[in-house]
């Protein structure tokens, strides 16, 4: 197995920013979004999901507070029309403007050296926002212990220092990273803890009310969870959506693929929601009981129930 240098800056066309603005932008995503928005500092970043009222998140942000009344949501673009127009929805009397701010903004994936060569770091846990020059800075998750960083910049700034990193590469250490970002196929899929969220910053349970929250809520504390996410490797390729189908019960699907992306060392990494059940009983496959294998690799962060 050849070794993968995760080093350099990319750009990430497929995200895109929806910008909050005015007194009441904090107020209102923190009723809106599963994290504290309200307490959101300039030092800070909170990863969010907004869910429905039946707690299926929708869609997943990183969220930053470069001004006061400035907050900037960070999503997968193929899902922020949507997002944005159900979140106008709510704005009502708030003093808040929502709008698709990406053409005002460029995002670029930082790995390995591109950290420190730019002014962030390296060493900072994952979460936290830093104002360089006129960039945003938000430590990432890791990847295989490869320090990662996302560049918010405005349009027509100077991109970051660093050499080229291959966007497939920023993808696989996106999926090796254990956190999921919401993309079409996966829309209403999942509660947030189906997907970890609550293990890596991503819910607040001692805030308020926001929708979905009696049922995120009533996940946690009564024991219902059935279903985690796992890290796999794939023996072919996988995608976002396709279900997981277990040895000892080919009929039915036990899981769902969250996020895939292509291993540089052959086959595809992915993220897969499942019944915890399935895994202790393992022979997945995705797509079918005849699919790819899927082999279950350890987690890069732990369990909240496991802390």
């Amino acid at each position: 197995m050849t070794s993968v240098v995760l080093n350099g800056v990319t750009a990430l066309s497929h995200l895109g920013v929806i910008r909050a603005e005015g007194p009441d932008a904090a107020s209102f995503l923190h009723g809106q979004l599963t994290q504290d928005f309200a307490l959101l500092d300039a030092s800070e970043a909170r990863l969010a999901a907004l869910c429905t009222a039946k707690g299926r998140a929708i869609a997943s942000f990183i969220g930053i507070r470069p001004q006061p009344e400035r907050i900037l949501l960070v999503c997968s673009q193929d899902i922020l029309p949507a997002t944005l127009k159900r979140l106008s929805m709510y704005v009502l009397r708030a003093k808040a403007k929502l709008s698709d701010a990406s053409h005002d903004y460029v995002l670029y994936g930082l790995a390995g050296t591109a950290l420190t060569a730019n002014g962030i770091d390296a060493g900072l846990p994952p979460g936290r926002h830093s104002q360089v020059g006129d960039a945003s800075a938000v430590t990432l998750h890791p990847s295989d212990g490869i320090p990662r960083a996302l560049w918010i910049t405005p349009m027509g700034s100077a991109a970051p220092q660093g050499t080229t990193l291959d966007p497939a590469l920023w993808q696989w250490s996106e999926v090796r990273s254990g956190i999921v970002t919401l993309t079409t196929p996966v829309v209403e899929a999942f509660v947030p803890q189906m997907i970890n969220y609550e293990s890596v910053g991503g819910v607040n349970f001692k805030k308020g009310c926001y929708p979905g929250q009696e049922i995120v809520a009533r996940s946690q504390f009564r024991g219902t969870l059935k279903r985690r996410t796992y890290l796999v490797q794939a023996s072919d390729q996988v995608a976002a959506g396709e279900e997981v189908f277990a040895a000892n019960d080919p009929e039915q699907p036990v899981g769902t693929v969250a996020q895939a992306a292509p291993s540089p060392n052959g086959g595809w990494a992915a993220l897969i929601s499942i019944q915890i059940a399935a895994i202790d009983a393992g022979g997945l496959h995705a797509r079918s009981a005849e699919g790819p294998s899927l082999t279950v690799e350890p987690l890069p962060y732990a369990l909240l129930e496991d802390i």
